[in-house]
């Protein structure tokens, strides 16, 4: 009788061995679980970073002063978590320091940008008083379209029209241009989307831009 209960004895604690090495392999798969979800959602696109560097460049390209935008959009959004929510997201980012080295830049400035940045501020300059009579606006596809084309000179029309073709040419090729310097072609479309609506906020007095139902407005 003796021998059988050292021998349950032994079982119990070898048991309870095992349950408590299942616990912490769980435990430390959970975390690794989650630590890998992190760096998941570190790489969705980051539409503040985005909006912010979107309109920097939309402004240089109007020719706008190079004021600094009101506030720190991204601080702002941060701002609006409940606290718990910035505390962990901060501590994560502090353990992964890998998706900070991956993280994108959307102030990037290849060859390529520039050259498309360039050819749009010299073409702006001579179609901004065809945005001030309302025969060209933004449309909601972060394009250009000739929105009135009785406020376009008969003889202009043809050039114009070239000009928009133009124009639309490089909005498409910039924005590809940005999702592929990230590494992240297929955010092209997230890209375009934030260009629309920078490009209808930072419309000057008196153009038209088209909301999200594609009506023309007026600032």
């Amino acid at each position: 009788m003796f021998k059988l209960l050292r021998l349950s004895d032994k079982d119990d604690v070898y048991r309870g061995e095992n349950f408590m090495k299942s616990l912490r392999v769980g435990s430390l798969l959970s975390t690794l679980f989650l630590l890998t979800a992190c760096v998941t959602i570190n790489i969705y696109f980051p539409s503040a970073q985005a909006e912010e560097a979107a309109r920097e460049m939309v402004q240089d390209i109007l020719g706008k002063d190079e004021a600094k935008i009101d506030g720190d959009k991204e601080s702002a959004l941060q701002q609006q978590l409940p606290l718990y929510v910035q505390v962990g997201e901060r501590l994560l980012n502090f353990l992964i320091p890998p998706a900070h080295a991956a993280a994108p830049d959307f102030n990037v400035n290849t060859p390529k940008i520039r050259k498309i940045q360039a050819q749009m501020k010299k073409r702006n300059a001579s179609l901004k008083q065809y945005y001030a009579k309302g025969a060209i606006g933004f449309a909601r596809n972060a394009l250009v379209e000739i929105r009135d084309s009785s406020a376009i000179p008969l003889k202009q029309r043809s050039k114009i029209k070239k000009m928009v073709a133009a124009e639309n040419s490089d909005r498409n090729a910039l924005y590809q241009a940005i999702a592929d310097a990230n590494g992240h072609p297929e955010w092209r479309s997230d890209v375009q989307k934030t260009y629309a609506g920078i490009w209808a906020d930072e419309a000057g007095k008196g153009w038209w831009y088209q909301n999200s139902k594609g009506q023309w407005k007026q600032r």
